[in-house]
């Protein structure tokens, strides 16, 4: 009879872990020069994206080199997350669930898509443009130097909507996933090895046109269900889903990534504004296509209303996740 409780007890201690890193990462978050498995990938991409480039390659080689940095990146962080932990659970259990948590909260980037806000609102609160611009270039890829105190405010709503995705819901379902194989930290590592890689080469540009392609479709592979599981709540949130999906598939099957216009037309179609448009990379004009119905202005009011809304289906997904393993522990014999 003891050993029915050996399968719901184990359930309870792995997808316990998750409750405790989500509280971690809204907690302490990724305090600036602490160090963080990001910066390992980071350095990785980087010195092997600058041996592939380094040398006059033709397409089909270059993309095989990008299938390579693949493997090795995500592999490798996976692996190297998982050989970790078996290693501190042979000192000691304790050590491995801890660093099982801060794995986990090193992934989820709650807190710091939450500060990176108020970096830019509390300038823009004070009337320092200049400020503004310069802690938003921290954060998007698209060029600030001229961005009036409107277009500030909507590439920070843009960036809130589209990294609540890849950067807070998607790492979470995957730790989830992984826990129900006692594989949380290094399944949500991988993943998020993934989506460093996704925005250090995964670019339609030279010269990471073909480098950076397999590492793109990949992460918009692996993100495409977080995203729509996201995009429903989102929308149930709203209290009028059903205008949030027909707006999002009037508007954000337009958007050349499969995530990202969902994901930031289910936040702007929430909300009563509207994103896309006109932006600046690098010099060079992008129209984006138009997401939402602009009936309300986007003010720092609506951007912390995203981050609460951020924040609520984050809770949900959890909570529905931790439910579903803790189930699946105490139906098994």
């Amino acid at each position: 009879m003891s050993g029915m409780h050996t399968w719901p007890d184990a359930s309870l201690m792995r997808f316990g872990l998750l409750p405790a890193a989500a509280l971690l990462d809204f907690m302490v978050g990724d305090p600036w020069g602490w160090p963080h498995p990001v910066q390992a990938m980071g350095q990785v991409i980087s010195r092997y994206s600058q041996w592939a480039l380094r040398s006059d390659r033709a397409p089909w080689q270059m993309k095989l080199a990008g299938v390579g940095l693949a493997f090795l990146v995500i592999g490798g962080s996976g692996g190297v997350s998982w050989l970790g932990l078996q290693t501190l659970g042979v000192l000691s259990p304790w050590l491995q669930g801890g660093g099982e948590i801060v794995l986990l909260a090193s992934c989820l980037a709650g807190r710091s898509l939450r500060q990176a806000a108020e970096d830019v609102l509390t300038p823009l609160a004070a009337g320092d443009l200049s400020k503004a611009r310069q802690q938003l270039a921290l954060y998007v890829g698209r060029d600030t130097q001229q961005l009036s105190e409107e277009d500030i405010r909507r590439a920070l709503l843009e960036t809130v909507s589209e990294n609540a995705t890849d950067g807070v819901f998607a790492p979470l379902c995957f730790a989830i996933l992984g826990a129900f194989f006692n594989l949380a930290a290094p399944i949500a590592v991988a993943y998020k090895a993934a989506s460093t890689l996704d925005s250090m080469v995964g670019y339609r540009r030279e010269p990471y046109t073909h480098l950076g392609w397999f590492s793109a479709r990949l992460e918009d592979g692996l993100t495409w269900v977080p995203c729509r599981l996201s995009v429903a709540l989102v929308a149930l949130y709203s209290a009028k889903p059903g205008h949030v999906l027909r707006l999002c598939w009037r508007d954000a099957r337009a958007d050349p990534s499969p995530n990202a216009g969902w994901s930031e037309c289910a936040y702007a179609a929430s909300l009563g504004i509207q994103l896309g448009g006109e932006n600046t990379y690098k010099g060079q004009r992008t129209v984006k296509p138009l997401l939402g119905e602009a009936t309300r202005p986007i003010t720092a009011e609506r951007i912390r209303a995203a981050l609460a809304l951020t924040r609520r289906v984050f809770l949900t997904l959890l909570f529905l996740g931790c439910l579903g393993g803790l189930a699946s522990g105490l139906a098994s014999p």
